[in-house]
């Protein structure tokens, strides 16, 4: 009944905090001068074209752009009444994309999922990795295992998502005919999901998955030798070795839990950075995720699609950090939620 009441609390803040978020977001996106109807009415007007500024006209009075900037958040938000009423994004309305002249839910409908998909897909590749390396590096410290693990740690680090991309794009199609490029074949595009489209899908996320997650899982690596290494050098894990605990259990019992919590509460992190980390990624292999999309929009000032789309990242921040917070009162006893400490 606790940890449901603490649940609770933490999704109301999660609300809160989103709702902070979507200001912050407005405000940063309609910083720079201009936006990208006024920026087309000044280059239609420099090329004599009066049509096309009547028309850009309307669409700034027909997205509120021509009112105050508190008014058009309040707008966009769905907390005050625009030219059609309360229609937000709290009523389901993510804004119309005016460089892609399309509604914004129709450009990201199906890039949502798909980003969704190759993101869980890296944070499992990365915990599968970073978990028993890490531990395996920290048992056997000062081996030639623990040498090996961090030279591969650092190698990970080192070598830029996208340069690994191109690499794996011309060797992993050549040596192992992996498909590269997109998510799914082309001919699935469109289709309803079946078994056919989802080995093509799981086929095709090999690459991007290995990609986007070596780094994570490098970092992640190195972070949670470094915890075992501190714990396994305090008193009580002599003592237990001294009472003829067995080393296996003794490792699993008492330091990887106490070194685990570093790792669960950086679930909240690694959504994000996975998503951001992915941008140049999906352009260089061609993944239909929000990266491209989201580059696109930033460059042509294109506010309402990049605001979603910043908005999306944002949830999934919010999401990972209340589940990594649920899980660590729930790995661990000594924190506390009912006096929210946790």
């Amino acid at each position: 009944m606790v940890m449901l009441r603490y649940a609770v609390y933490r999704f109301f803040t999660m609300l809160l905090t989103l709702l902070v978020v979507s200001v912050l977001v407005f405000v940063i996106i309609n910083l720079p001068p201009g936006d990208y109807l006024s920026n087309q009415i000044a280059e239609l007007q420099a090329s004599g074209q009066s049509a096309g500024v009547a028309k850009a006209e309307f669409l700034r009075a027909e997205y509120a752009l021509d009112r105050p900037m508190w008014e058009q958040y309040m707008i966009w938000i769905g907390f005050w009444p625009g030219p059609h009423g309360f229609d937000g994004l709290v009523q389901g309305n993510y804004g119309w994309s005016f460089e892609f002249d399309r509604p914004v839910a129709e450009i990201v409908g199906d890039t949502l999922w798909l980003t969704v998909v190759v993101n869980l897909a890296a944070i499992l590749f990365v915990y599968a990795v970073a978990l028993p390396l890490g531990v395996l590096a920290a048992a056997k410290s000062r081996t030639w295992i623990d040498y090996t693990s961090a030279f591969v740690g650092y190698l990970g680090l080192a070598t830029p998502n996208f340069l690994l991309a191109l690499i794996l794009f011309y060797y992993g199609h050549r040596y192992f005919n992996l498909p590269i490029g997109g998510l799914m074949d082309p001919s699935f595009e469109g289709l309803p999901m079946s078994w056919e489209k989802l080995k093509s899908i799981l086929v095709h996320l090999i690459v991007p998955t290995f990609v986007i997650g070596t780094s994570g899982a490098s970092a992640m690596m190195q972070r949670l030798r470094a915890n075992m290494l501190d714990e396994l050098g305090k008193p009580y894990v002599e003592t237990a070795i001294a009472k003829g605990m067995a080393p296996s259990r003794m490792l699993t019992k008492y330091p990887l839990r106490v070194a685990f919590n570093p790792f669960v509460a950086d679930i909240g992190n690694l959504l994000p950075s996975m998503v951001s980390g992915s941008v140049l990624v999906s352009v260089v292999l061609g993944l239909q995720t929000i990266g491209p999309t989201l580059l696109t929009a930033l460059k042509t000032q294109d506010q309402f699609l990049s605001a979603f789309i910043l908005m999306f990242v944002a949830l999934l921040t919010l999401i990972g950090t209340m589940i990594s917070d649920i899980l660590l009162v729930m790995l661990d006893p000594r924190i506390r939620y009912e006096g929210r400490e946790a």
